[in-house]
């Protein structure tokens, strides 16, 4: 079963499951934001969300964290079956940032709007279910860890958001940073503020964008390739 916690410090969440899990969530994503040529003007958004991918594909190859959770096979089903089998199953699990996240449901949700309206089913359509899924429990997890009245704000603010259209990419990446320097505390009381500014695009944003254009004009580069001048620690304390 796919699950989706906070980590011990806050500093982000871990995403868990078995080999299946992660593989499945990881294809129907794949499916969801299509080839890189589909939706140009969701070219950055769509970098980041294949970066959570492939933090996901790695941990279900076993290259992140490994646990064993117990599977429900208690000794007197073992008995009554007559048969020996473990109590536990292999799950696999990756820490993702809390801003990254974030953006990635944020992002999907402009992904699942495009491809339902070309799906010729998309109630049957199992990409979609698999993918809505997925950001249901990152909001679940966010729900958690946030008061009610915030929550609240935050469903509003991600039900009522802009699409992420040439959306200035690198503000995750000072987000995240800005996220790694705080201690616990700070992230608790932060966090729903970082969750309602990623979906609003509040000033704080707009003006960082209009920043990333001035560098992006010069380079006649495309805003999402603009890279930050800044380098993430080797070592997170999740």
């Amino acid at each position: 079963m796919l699950t989706i916690t906070n980590t011990p410090n806050s500093t982000g969440v871990k995403i868990s499951g078995d080999y299946f899990d992660l593989d499945g969530l990881n294809q129907a994503i794949y499916q969801i934001i299509g080839d890189e040529e589909k939706y140009y003007d969701y070219a950055g958004a769509r970098m980041r969300i294949l970066g959570v991918s492939f933090e996901i594909r790695h941990a279900a190859q076993g290259d992140r964290n490994i646990e064993k959770v117990f599977n429900g096979l208690h000794d007197h089903v073992k008995k009554q079956h007559g048969f020996i089998a473990p109590d536990k199953n292999i799950y696999f699990s990756v820490e993702i940032l809390w801003p990254e996240i974030l953006f990635t449901a944020l992002a999907l949700k402009d992904y699942v709007r495009l491809h339902r309206k070309e799906s010729k089913n998309p109630e049957w359509d199992i990409h979609l279910h698999t993918v809505s899924h997925f950001q249901a429990l990152v909001l679940d997890c966010l729900h958690g860890q946030v008061q009610e009245e915030e929550f609240q704000t935050i469903l509003k603010a991600f039900s009522n958001t802009l699409p992420v259209e040439d959306y200035a990419i690198q503000y995750i990446d000072f987000l995240n940073l800005k996220y790694i320097g705080m201690t616990k505390a700070q992230r608790e009381k932060t966090l729903p503020i970082v969750a309602v500014k990623i979906a609003m695009q509040d000033q704080d944003y707009l003006s960082f964008r209009q920043e990333v254009l001035a560098a992006a004009n010069p380079a006649k580069k495309s805003i999402h390739e603009i890279s930050i001048q800044a380098e993430y620690p080797e070592t997170i304390m999740w």
